[in-house]
């Protein structure tokens, strides 16, 4: 039975291509609930197409907050998403709505459910300049030395959090480590933050269907101008290497936009890094027991309904 008196927070998560904004619509047209984007792309305006975001018209079936916040240029992380996120799931609750998370970027969401604790370390421009040049594989080494702790989780072919990780480690000496992850609790039910009671549900896919949401997605994303996009996000100023700090598509234009690759290569590479990225969610998300895994919108509004009602 859930327990009485406390707050309630839906979590919908899951790989990239999965289905997870339809799911969280449907939920908070159903529910009276508002939905949080936890996706660390997203929050950027001007970066529409290639981070999947969601359109206006669906924005119009259920609020959405912590979307197109904010400017590719300005610097944005984990500790201000969780501060403003709170923000957020205290009015919604003040207003008895039902708080709806959704999004893939599991460290996120886990800064939330488990009321992770960061160090406010200011960032350090010139070490950042100087990491900038580095590889992924070369950035993972030099972390490896300083914190051998924070290399087990975390995502060594993200760049920026790689160098963020470095930069706490320069600053505070090491990375001040995650909470464990709680047992389970019942089906699903959070233990990590007292303040709410959580239900975290995966979206189930198999992996084979995984890949062709991926690759069709990726197809439309081309049609809609996801070449275009890039090139909007270069004028405004953003440096390439700038563009490329956000991954996936992101990274991989640049290159061909600078004749480094061809159009064919460039689809192959991005689907490749999608692909990838939605491996590397997984691998995250499969070390919480206390997530449900289900398949379709039937069995989860099931589960919904036995936690929520």
């Amino acid at each position: 039975m859930e327990p009485r008196g406390r707050n309630k927070i839906i979590v919908i998560l899951g790989p990239t291509s999965s289905g997870k904004s339809e799911v969280a619509i449907r939920l908070a047209r159903k529910y009276d609930g508002e939905i949080i984007s936890a996706d660390s792309r997203q929050i950027y305006r001007g970066m529409d197409v290639g981070t999947g975001k969601i359109s206006k018209a669906q924005q119009k079936l259920a609020k959405h907050w912590l979307i197109d916040i904010i400017d590719p240029k300005t610097e944005y992380n984990v500790f201000k998403f969780k501060k403003e996120a709170n923000c957020v799931i205290n009015y919604l609750h003040k207003k008895n709505k039902i708080p709806i998370i959704c999004g893939g970027t599991g460290f996120w969401i886990k800064a939330i459910v488990d009321d992770v604790d960061f160090p406010e370390v200011k960032p350090n421009l010139e070490l950042r300049k100087r990491l900038e040049k580095e590889n992924t594989e070369k950035l993972f080494k030099m972390l490896q030395k300083l914190d051998p702790e924070r290399v087990n989780n975390i995502d060594a072919k993200n760049k920026v959090r790689l160098i963020r990780a470095i930069e706490i480690c320069k600053a505070i000496g090491k990375v001040p480590p995650l909470p464990p992850t709680p047992s389970p609790s019942g089906r699903g039910w959070g233990e990590g933050n007292i303040k709410y009671d959580f239900i975290q549900i995966g979206i189930d896919i198999p992996k084979e269907k995984l890949h062709q949401n991926i690759k069709k997605r990726l197809e439309k994303r081309f049609k809609q101008g996801m070449i275009e996009e890039v090139k909007k996000l270069r004028k405004s100023g953003l440096s390439w290497k700038k563009i490329q700090s956000f991954g996936l598509g992101y990274f991989w234009i640049p290159l061909f936009l600078q004749g480094k690759i061809d159009k064919k290569e460039l689809f192959e590479k991005v689907y490749q890094a999608e692909k990838d990225y939605a491996k590397r969610q997984m691998t995250w998300f499969k070390k919480d027991k206390r997530i449900v895994w289900l398949k379709n919108y039937k069995e989860i509004e099931k589960e919904i309904k036995k936690n929520i009602l």
